[in-house]
């Protein structure tokens, strides 16, 4: 692995043969981003992982096992990221033996396929950058997706106390489409989607007035 240093911290790149190249998503931050890990794009096992050619039946049947639950967990990694739990769950789910399921998690948390804290600050980016979300909505993700306490702890440690500003910047994107109701009606819904974002009710309820105020004081308004 080739490692370059950009603004937030450390980039790798898949220099090795039979990796995918990185694809770069949105947010180490809020206002970074982080890298995501490079998966294998084939399905053969790396001879740097020092694993010796089977001489007993057993083993080679444990060892077809094992290859077996690694190429199916990547498949699934490809398509989206796992955190460990639902790696584990995955693989549990398909009746793969337990100690081949840690076995296979093992394997791939140290080679950065899986891994939970760049999982987490994805999750913490999508929530405030594309979907809007307060802190209480991103925690409550975090720990839907199986993240450890302290690992959520951590990434929402990095996202700065500005709900008031992101709860009003969602709201007037939402005012517009809130022209045709009467002042409580849409007050009453915008604070609704606010508080299903996981904004408090003060805070919901500031940004909602705000953004109608704002949208309303422009003229043309349409009252029922």
């Amino acid at each position: 692995m080739t490692a370059l240093e950009g603004d937030g911290g450390v980039v790798r790149r898949a220099d090795r043969p039979g990796l995918a190249p990185v694809t770069y998503l949105p947010g180490a931050a809020p206002l970074e981003e982080p890298v995501r890990w490079a998966i294998p794009l084939e399905s053969s096992v790396d001879d740097a992982d020092g694993r010796d050619v089977p001489d007993e039946e057993g083993d080679d049947v444990e060892e077809s096992s094992a290859a077996d639950a690694e190429e199916t967990l990547t498949r699934r990694l490809r398509r989206s990221a796992l955190s460990e739990r639902e790696a584990r769950t995955f693989l549990a789910q398909r009746g793969i033996d337990p100690s081949v399921v840690e076995a296979t998690i093992e394997r791939c948390t140290s080679r950065g396929w899986i891994d939970d804290a760049v999982l987490a600050e994805q999750l913490l980016y999508a929530g405030t950058s594309r979907k809007g979300q307060g802190r209480r909505a991103i925690a409550q993700t975090l720990s839907a997706r199986g993240i450890a306490r302290d690992v959520a702890d951590a990434a929402l440690a990095t996202l700065p106390d500005d709900d008031d500003e992101r709860a009003l910047e969602y709201a007037r994107t939402k005012a517009n489409g809130l022209r045709s109701y009467d002042l409580e009606t849409a007050m009453r819904r915008l604070m609704g989607q606010l508080a299903r974002r996981g904004y408090s009710g003060s805070v919901a309820s500031n940004a909602a007035r705000t953004a109608l105020t704002e949208q309303r004081g422009g003229g043309g308004v349409q009252f029922r």
